[in-house]
């Protein structure tokens, strides 16, 4: 019995050990990502987003998790903290009691099975979890967005989710809004043009740190020098620093480096469209850039709009 118990007091102290380093894992993944604004300025973007494919397929998951739950009672939350018929690339349902403790998981947040999450934010500072329990408790289901790990490409995003209370427990289904808006771009932007105004060199370090705070999801800076047209920074691809971007191409054969040049030597600011890779996304989608002469320097961000 002696050795027994040991032996079980040795596994449930590595069990805790590897609970703690995951979650110790998660947390710093969102904590060093920079906050999304909490006033979503771009209410068409949004709406687009609630009325997506990915949205369908959230709702569809969350329907067949309910449905299962109805059926299985709590034998269904180990169903929903495994890979199987409840997890699909970055779709996963994850369940939270009345109690404020989370239960099952097939994504990322499975570290916090057993916590209770009531008081815990995203990193924007929002109690996401406790307005979830609020409105369950109000309403009986609803939606939230919030900010998460994507387990797929292993980055903080914005995450959409719906919920549906089932007696006492909670089950949700979320999936990712990577794109930012026009908005979020022009601000980004203006951010950019006042830091290279204060410290050309020192913006340029923050501008090409992708783990800054001036990158966010598909959101980023890049510049350029009027004098060679060479990159000074880039947020997605810090590899372009110190290539010339004259001979950029998109992949239309748009020439977008020279014609960002032309727009801001004419007229000292303006916007293009062309067509580039989507960092988060991995795909080639449609781009509309907000460029601005600072000095001797082209200072741009774009957004996709696919």
């Amino acid at each position: 019995m002696h050795t027994e118990s040991r032996s079980a007091a040795y596994g449930k102290r590595i069990k805790t050990y590897l609970f703690v380093c995951a979650a110790m894992a998660l947390t710093s993944v969102l904590i060093v990502h920079p906050a999304f604004p909490a006033d979503k300025k771009d209410v068409q973007q949004l709406d687009s987003a609630v009325n997506s494919d990915e949205a369908k397929r959230a709702k569809d998951l969350l329907s067949r998790a309910v449905a299962y739950y109805k059926d299985k009672k709590d034998a269904a939350l180990a169903a929903f903290s495994r890979q199987g018929e409840f997890t699909s690339g970055d779709f996963y349902v994850y369940v939270v009691g009345t109690n404020g403790i989370f239960l099952a998981s097939g994504g990322s947040s499975f570290v916090l099975i057993d916590r209770v999450v009531t008081n815990m934010a995203d990193v924007t500072g929002k109690f996401f979890f406790k307005e979830m329990l609020d409105t369950a408790a109000t309403k009986g289901s609803g939606t939230v967005e919030y900010r998460w790990m994507n387990r797929v490409d292993r980055k903080v995003e914005r995450k959409f989710a719906y919920f549906e209370r089932v007696g006492d427990k909670i089950i949700a289904v979320g999936y990712y809004i990577p794109h930012a808006t026009a908005d979020q771009a022009r601000e980004m932007l203006n951010k950019a043009v006042d830091a290279v105004k204060n410290d050309p060199e020192r913006a340029f370090l923050e501008f090409n740190d992708v783990d800054g705070k001036f990158v966010e999801d598909d959101l980023y800076v890049f510049v350029v020098s009027l004098d060679n047209s060479h990159f000074r920074a880039h947020g997605a691809l810090p590899r372009l620093v110190g290539t010339n971007g004259s001979v950029l191409l998109d992949p239309n054969g748009k020439p977008i480096i020279r014609e960002m040049i032309s727009i801001v030597k004419a007229k000292g600011k303006g916007e293009i469209d062309y067509t580039w890779r989507n960092s988060v996304t991995n795909k080639l989608e449609k781009k509309h850039s907000y460029l601005q002469k600072v000095n001797n320097y082209l200072v741009a961000v774009g957004y996709y709009t696919r």
